[in-house]
């Protein structure tokens, strides 16, 4: 990603779903995403998850039931995510974030790909079905 330039779409409205664990965003040019948190999650621009270099990222197993607790704003370029995992190191810029709901179909069935390749599941490994 280039970063943001002054053509760049930028949100007019982010707005946290909870009970569809969803993150809806609206940008400058019209387009509206809705983003699953398991999603953000799972691609976070954190080098937690995506490591220092190509080759480096880390799968995300078991966050399908991860909420977001809390959203920060980062300057006005970005978003910090607050997730129930405690994970809270990524910033996901309005590129970013423009990116993962352009793209969110292919990069979900990249993950899935991903997951069962590696035998992972995205059920957290304590959690009881009730």
């Amino acid at each position: 990603m280039s970063g943001l330039t002054p053509e760049s779409p930028i949100p007019t409205e982010i707005k946290l779903h909870k009970a569809s664990r969803k993150l809806e965003v609206a940008f400058s040019d019209g387009a509206r995403f809705e983003l699953p948190f398991e999603f953000l999650r799972v691609y976070s621009p954190s080098a937690e998850v995506r490591g220092h270099g190509p080759g480096q990222e880390v799968l995300q197993a078991g966050k399908q039931f991860v909420d977001i607790e809390r959203i920060e704003p980062v300057g006005q370029y970005a978003v910090a995510l607050e997730f129930s995992d405690k994970h809270n190191s990524g910033i996901y810029s309005w590129d970013y974030l423009y990116d993962l709901g352009a793209n969110y179909a292919a990069k979900w069935e990249d993950y899935l790909r991903r997951m069962e390749a590696a035998g992972a599941s995205r059920v957290p490994a304590d959690h009881k079905y009730t």
